[in-house]
C-alpha cells in the first residue's frame, strides 16, 4: 500500500515539474494593443464625409467636437497610448456620423 502512494505522490510530482518546465518554454502572449491605425482611418472618413454633407454649416458644434477628437487620438497615437487614441478615434466617427445625419435630416424635404 505504501507503494502505491509513493508512487501517486511520485506521478504528481513529476507532472508538476513538468508542467513548471513547459510554461517557462513558452513565450508570453504580447497583450499590448496595436495602433489603431483603421479607426483613425474611419474617423478622418467620417469627418470628411460630414463635412461634405454640409455639416460645418448645420451643425458645427458636432463637427468641430469630432475633429478636436480626432486631433486628441493622434496626441495619443503619437505618445503611443494606443488604447486612448482608439478610443478617441471611435468617439470622433460617432460625433462626425451625429453630425451627418443631423445635416442631412435638415436638409430632406419633408415626407
Amino acid at each position: 500500500m505504501n507503494s502505491r502512494i509513493g508512487a501517486r505522490i511520485g506521478g504528481a510530482i513529476v507532472a508538476i515539474v513538468l508542467a513548471l518546465a513547459v510554461s517557462g518554454c513558452v513565450a508570453p502572449i504580447s497583450r499590448e494593443d496595436p495602433a489603431p491605425v483603421q479607426e483613425m482611418s474611419d474617423a478622418r472618413q467620417a469627418i470628411q464625409s460630414a463635412k461634405s454633407a454640409g455639416s460645418a454649416r448645420y451643425t458645427p458644434q458636432t463637427l468641430q467636437e469630432a475633429e478636436r477628437l480626432l486631433a486628441q487620438a493622434t496626441r495619443d497615437l503619437n505618445r503611443g497610448e494606443y488604447v486612448r487614441a482608439r478610443m478617441a478615434a471611435l468617439s470622433a466617427k460617432r460625433h462626425a456620423i451625429v453630425a451627418r445625419e443631423a445635416t442631412l435630416r435638415v436638409n430632406s424635404p419633408p415626407n
